[in-house]
């Protein structure tokens, strides 16, 4: 069997590319429902790890703590057979839970590590010249915060998409389990299981691509302005 005919059997007989399709759009659907969820409910835990109220933190550092040095598949087993097994939660939906708890820990660690290294200096600056607490921090400390925690969070962004790759524990059907699926099917498993590892690549250099984008756009505007 040639080269062409064997990626003819993989990508297209049977409808294979529509399948494939249909999986990266399951994965694709729970990275970014995820991301966004976890992305908020990480910014409020940081908000409460670094209250004044020793309670409080506690309870933010608990969580982090459980979450980060808790294994993404044994977290989804837990919820899916465990809390959410005779609640109706369709698979996706705690796929989509599970993820946004194990990205809200990272992300609120994240932030917390940025709002320390971020320049105090400037901020009291902005306060001495009469700026609110508010207009301060959305003016003065946010900016810095969201420059040193970028770099770590666009590689949050690549782990959560290759996090997904375990859903099919629990019968989704995402890329990986398509690509399982058709390797068996086809008898091909090394050139089918590379295309999956080319696709997954190409979704993590399209997240640092979006990154890099703007960036460029601020640029951009920053040398307009100028």
């Amino acid at each position: 069997m040639t080269f062409s005919e064997k990626l003819y059997r993989i990508l297209i007989q049977g409808g294979s590319w529509k399948t494939i399709l249909d999986g990266l759009w399951v994965t694709v659907q729970i990275s970014v429902l995820a991301l966004l969820l976890g992305t908020a409910l990480g910014a409020l835990v940081c908000l409460m790890r670094t209250r004044k109220n020793p309670v409080v933190r506690l309870i933010a550092s608990v969580y982090i703590a459980i979450l980060r040095g808790t294994p993404v598949l044994m977290l989804l087993l837990l919820l899916y057979y465990g809390v959410f097994a005779r609640s109706g939660v369709k698979p996706i939906m705690v796929a989509v839970i599970t993820f946004a708890l194990n990205v809200s820990a990272h992300v609120a660690e994240l932030l917390r590590s940025a709002l320390e290294a971020a320049d105090k200096g400037q901020a009291e600056a902005a306060r001495t010249l009469g700026f609110s607490a508010w207009a301060t921090f959305r003016l003065v400390t946010l900016p810095q915060v969201l420059r040193i925690a970028k770099p770590v969070y666009q590689s949050t962004i690549v782990n959560l998409i290759q996090w997904t790759s375990v859903v099919g524990y629990v019968t989704i059907t995402d890329l990986t389990r398509v690509i399982n699926n058709i390797a068996s099917r086809t008898m091909q498993p090394l050139l089918t299981i590379t295309i999956g590892m080319l696709i997954y690549l190409a979704l993590s250099y399209t997240v640092f691509g979006l990154f890099a984008l703007s960036d460029r756009i601020k640029l951009r505007k920053r040398g307009e302005a100028a």
